[in-house]
């Protein structure tokens, strides 16, 4: 986020002043407080599972990884698949095992503009795709609001973004191909080998390893930004009119305050309509970077220590979105959010994600039941974004069998034995009102749900282990979240 220039030089004053107070105090709190890493220890994002495996392994050729499949059933050796471990609930690791570390297998290996396509290595990141899609005037369909994940690792947890039109990544997947634990390569397609298919993709690298896959791509376009404030009941009809009523909308975002005193009442919303037809893409598409992370970052820091923090950050963010009410941008450009301030490292505390999915007719009465169990629980609830998924059930282990308005909530809670322990309870009881409200939770986090809970969020769960256990008969293929979950 950057400051606007319509800001007032007192609000910039406060806040620099603020911002280089806690920059000052978070640098030293990360020197001292930072968590040092035993040899061959391996951990995520959220490091609240540091594991010691066998080895990490790398490579820029396909013969590396099928080398490794044969070694590793030679001498009986679990394997796990890793990109850049955004994964929260290790996904990507398991003791004693080898991890195949896939980000410099990361090759683009064919543009195909006539039929708007793209064939990549699993190890590219979405920043790759858009710099080679962007000159000829292409875009994704589907990504998650950073360009920073691997294909393989957005392959496995079956993402889904902004775009209102299209819903989970699986609709947007042609084929790949895939080295099987018996060390076979095949092709995948919903058509070939098609029982890979809604396995593999959401299927969290239990079926093998993703070398290669073909993207359906679409046009770049030009969007007007559009934003609206309103409270959270206006909401649910303010959608269903404006937003996917509206044929012109093509991406959406959705915010809802964490502040104490408007907590979960007041919204902002995003909308980006196509305007096309208005102005010449060439004139807006050359591709950003990341902007005003020396200000994110700390600002981020003030809202999870202090609940004048959050209000600040609200209220600043408010006018930031605000001042961006009828901003010109590309497709390509809304797909590239800043990332920096995702990272964060101290030896004390973590931050960690979970994310939601309620049917769209649900949201006010889920919003109420929410904020009456958070009202006496000591949780520390920094930020919550709220996106839309249509309904696709193509993936066994389908996240949104129903249209779903998906809530994705930052949290901070201490790394000791108790503090995860609190954070478990409050996790498992905001998952319950979830699924009382017919809805369900992303697996890609760490594991406070019980297993009934998966079941019920997820009831081919069965079947997706079952499969497992008949594809990979001997468990080649390991981390740790089927060790909790699946055996």
């Amino acid at each position: 986020m950057k400051i606007n220039r319509t800001l007032t030089k007192r609000h910039l004053l406060f806040v620099t002043a603020a911002v280089l107070l806690y920059a000052s105090f978070f640098t030293l709190s990360y020197i001292f407080n930072q968590h040092r890493l035993e040899e061959n220890e391996i951990t995520d994002v959220a490091r609240l599972m540091p594991t010691k495996v066998k080895r990490v392994t790398s490579g820029e050729e396909e013969q590396t990884f099928v080398d490794l499949v044969k070694e590793a059933n030679e001498q009986d050796i679990k394997l796990s698949v890793a990109g850049k471990r955004h994964s929260q609930g290790g996904h990507t690791y398991y003791r004693d095992g080898i991890v195949l570390d896939m980000n410099s297998y990361n090759k683009i290996l064919k543009v195909d503009p006539e039929n708007k396509t793209i064939h990549v290595q699993s190890g590219a990141t979405w920043d790759d795709i858009q710099k080679a899609v962007n000159p000829y005037g292409l875009a994704v369909k589907v990504m998650q609001s950073q360009n920073i994940f691997t294909i393989g690792g957005s392959l496995s947890v079956n993402v889904h973004g902004r775009d209102i039109r299209h819903g989970s990544l699986i609709e947007t997947v042609n084929w790949f191909r895939l080295l099987k634990p018996d060390g076979e390569i095949i092709k995948v397609s919903r058509t070939e080998n098609s029982e890979y298919f809604p396995l593999v993709i959401g299927g969290y690298g239990l079926f093998g390893v993703i070398l290669d896959v073909e993207l359906q791509l679409t046009e770049d376009e030009l969007y007007e930004i559009r934003t609206t404030k309103l409270n959270y009941d206006e909401y649910e009809s303010f959608f269903a009119e404006k937003v996917k009523g509206d044929e012109n909308v093509k991406m959406h975002l959705a915010r809802i305050t964490t502040a104490p005193d408007k907590f979960l009442t007041e919204m902002y919303i995003t909308d980006y309509v196509d305007a096309s037809s208005n102005e010449s893409l060439e004139d807006y598409n050359e591709l950003k970077g990341d902007e005003g992370t020396w200000i994110t970052k700390p600002m981020l820091g003030l809202s999870r220590d202090f609940d004048w923090g959050k209000t600040l950050l609200w209220n600043l963010q408010k006018k930031y979105f605000s001042n961006q009410d009828g901003e010109l941008v590309t497709r390509n450009n809304v797909m590239r959010s800043e990332s920096a301030f995702l990272e964060y490292e101290n030896g004390k505390d973590s931050d960690v994600l979970q994310e939601y999915f309620v049917p769209v007719n649900e949201f006010d009465e889920y919003i109420d039941d929410l904020r009456a169990f958070l009202k006496d629980e000591e949780l520390n609830l920094i930020n919550i974004t709220i996106r839309y998924v249509e309904k696709n059930e193509d993936a066994v282990l389908s996240y949104s069998k129903d249209d779903m308005f998906a809530f994705v909530l930052l949290l901070n809670h201490g790394l000791s034995e108790e503090d995860v322990a609190k954070a478990e309870k409050t996790i498992q009881g905001m998952i319950d009102i979830t699924l009382q409200h017919d809805g369900s939770y992303y697996l890609p986090y760490y594991s406070y749900p019980t297993k009934s809970q998966m079941t019920t969020a997820y009831p081919k769960t069965e079947e997706f282990f079952k499969m497992k256990r008949l594809l990979d008969p001997e468990e080649r293929f390991m981390n740790e979240f089927y060790e909790e979950y699946g055996r």
